[in-house]
């Protein structure tokens, strides 16, 4: 089996889903934070002007009500009054996705048609923008919580994520200065339900990200909120694993748009707040590109590196509202599993 990547910063923000207080992590020890320790009213509020030396003391310090880790279950580590997500923006995701349209009905070689979609990503880098749109907040929970499959759909999918947290607002701010806004990084897995995001009704109104991202459940976040001084964004490796099997394996050196290009790019539409949470897009291994979804049953491990790992368990909605659903004629995309 693939290891995970581990938690490799001095200390990391958390939060405790008992009583939702936010606390330090370090090594395998949980600390409560109120607020004259934290130096501010709430996460938030922190991370407007955050002050991680501070942090760091407390850290390092012995005293104080230190717990183990593993007694303590954990809730997301953010509380965003924002989620904005970057879709197809992984290089090599988004070629494999062109190519296998432009191999349809034509008498293009794979090969070509690969060469082809490379040429089409460059130039969306160098003279194209980053393409967002918004995901619900209460979508978003803690990583320990299991994934109820809704089951109007067999189509749910993983996709994991790199996700900025903001720190100070942007506000229409360049490329050169969106870093001094970044705060930190969690993980995030953005559940899509496939069958559901293009609208059959009418076709030209196009996808439908509210119905295919933004059921209960559909953003397991954390654990841990780990500060930007641990960690590169733009060079961490991205794995997830299925039952044990790796299914996404990439870097983030990989997206087409970087940090930087959007925050920039979406900081001209709306500002960012502290706190909010950024997603950068998922690269290749997704449940459709195996033919595979996600099933009662099944556990994904995301893991970042040095962010560590979140680990999803997946159960079959049950209950009086599951027995009104009709039943679905089969898919015809396989639900097997992987190759």
């Amino acid at each position: 089996m693939t290891e995970t990547f581990a938690l490799t910063a001095p200390f990391a923000l958390a939060r405790r889903k008992e009583d939702g207080a936010l606390g330090l992590v370090a090594g395998d020890q949980f600390r409560p934070l109120m607020a004259k320790e934290l130096g501010a009213a709430d996460l938030n509020a922190f991370l407007a002007a955050p002050d991680w030396d501070r942090l760091a003391a407390l850290a390092a310090a012995t005293d104080g009500d230190w717990a183990a880790l593993e007694s303590v279950t954990l809730a997301a580590p953010v509380t965003p009054r924002q989620v904005i997500q970057a879709g197809a923006n992984y290089r090599q995701h988004v070629i494999d996705l062109v190519a296998g349209g432009l191999t349809r009905d034509t008498d293009r070689t794979p090969e070509q048609a690969r060469e082809s979609a490379a040429a089409m990503m460059d130039d969306r880098k160098a003279n194209g923008e980053a393409y967002f749109f918004i995901g619900l907040t209460t979508a978003l929970v803690g990583a320990e919580e299991p994934l109820v499959l809704p089951p109007y759909s067999e189509e749910h999918d993983w996709e994991l994520e790199l996700a900025v947290v903001i720190g100070a607002e942007a506000c229409r701010v360049s490329r050169e200065d969106a870093w001094d806004h970044v705060a930190g990084y969690t993980i995030v897995n953005d559940i899509t339900t496939r069958d559901l995001v293009f609208r059959k009704d009418m076709k030209e109104i196009g996808t439908d990200w509210f119905r295919a991202k933004n059921a209960p459940g559909f953003l397991p976040t954390g654990p841990y909120l780990v500060p930007a001084r641990y960690a590169d964004g733009s060079d961490l490796g991205i794995r997830l694993t299925l039952n044990g099997e790796v299914m996404q394996d990439a870097r983030t050196d990989d997206l087409l748009f970087d940090i930087p290009a959007l925050i920039a790019t979406a900081s001209q539409t709306r500002p960012l707040l502290p706190g909010d949470v950024l997603l950068t897009g998922s690269p290749t291994g997704n449940g459709t590109h195996w033919k595979r979804y996600l099933r009662d049953g099944d556990v994904m491990v995301g893991s970042i590196e040095g962010l560590g790992a979140q680990t999803v368990r997946c159960v079959a909605e049950r209950g009086a509202n599951a027995a009104m659903v009709p039943a679905r004629e089969s898919s015809d995309v396989e639900t097997g599993s992987r190759p």
